[in-house]
């Protein structure tokens, strides 16, 4: 199965541009397609001072828009959205597909002093849930970038039989190196793939400069970072085997292990 990672920083109202890459995708027969964190919305140190108002009207304009890209190219996309509701706003990540589209919640939320989501956003703070589902044979997982460092998330990922996690993220300042290793520790010890989209483009504020780097990448289900981006507006297409998969799996045998100590 072929899928997708797009990086780039915050889209145009128009959707002129994932046009564009969706119709590249179809070309080549991709099932999915992962956008980055930010990329429908402006990013987070934006939003906080943002009227609601605009916000909802931005995240409804491009949701449309989705949904609507979705079933012209008959293409699952997956895609962080700041989802407005009355009063509330949520940090989620919509799955579109032809016929509907589901919203996720993100469960973890930065709670940094420069870098508060968790104090904006009224997303519940409750027992975690890992969001799956399947195409064709293979079972996805959403994990968002900065929910990739809990062990509760990956007792999950081996629970539910993940496959492919997919995690959009906006990974800034000198994180990268480190990035990489956290991703090929996951991917090696819970013998998954990772497809990882990660923002690009630069926000300054009175104090720093917020450069997200991109380098999007995939991680086989053996902790090799098999194909990855630069720093400019990309796309990533790889290929998933699930010959790959069993044999990683049956090669370290890690839910083996757990399964015989009762973890799973």
């Amino acid at each position: 199965m072929k899928i997708a990672a797009l990086q780039l920083s915050t889209l145009p109202m128009s959707s002129s541009k994932l046009d564009y890459y969706l119709r590249i995708c179809k070309a080549k027969d991709v099932k999915l397609l992962l956008l980055n964190e930010y990329a429908l919305n402006s990013f987070f140190k934006e939003l906080e001072v943002t009227p609601n108002l605009m916000i909802k009207e931005q995240s409804k304009h491009k949701i449309s828009a989705l949904k609507e890209l979705s079933a012209k190219y008959d293409i699952y996309i997956i895609a962080p959205i700041v989802h407005v509701k009355g009063k509330y706003i949520y940090k989620s990540t919509a799955k579109f597909t032809p016929k509907s589209v589901v919203y996720y919640n993100q469960q973890f939320l930065i709670n940094y002093k420069h870098w508060n989501e968790e104090k904006f956003f009224d997303n519940e703070i409750g027992e975690f849930n890992l969001p799956s589902f399947s195409i064709g044979g293979v079972k996805f997982g959403i994990i968002n970038g900065f929910e990739l460092h809990f062990d509760t998330v990956f007792s999950q990922v081996m629970k539910k039989k993940v496959d492919v996690l997919l995690c959009p993220s906006v990974s800034t300042f000198d994180s990268s190196e480190r990035w990489i290793e956290l991703l090929k520790m996951r991917a090696f010890t819970n013998s998954v793939y990772i497809l990882r989209a990660n923002r690009t483009g630069v926000y300054k504020d009175q104090n720093r400069e917020w450069k997200f780097y991109g380098h999007s990448n995939l991680i086989s289900p053996w902790g090799d970072e098999e194909l990855t981006l630069g720093s400019h507006e990309e796309i990533l297409i790889v290929e998933i085997f699930k010959d790959e998969l069993h044999a990683a799996r049956k090669s370290w045998s890690w839910k083996s292990a757990l399964s015989k100590r009762g973890i799973l």
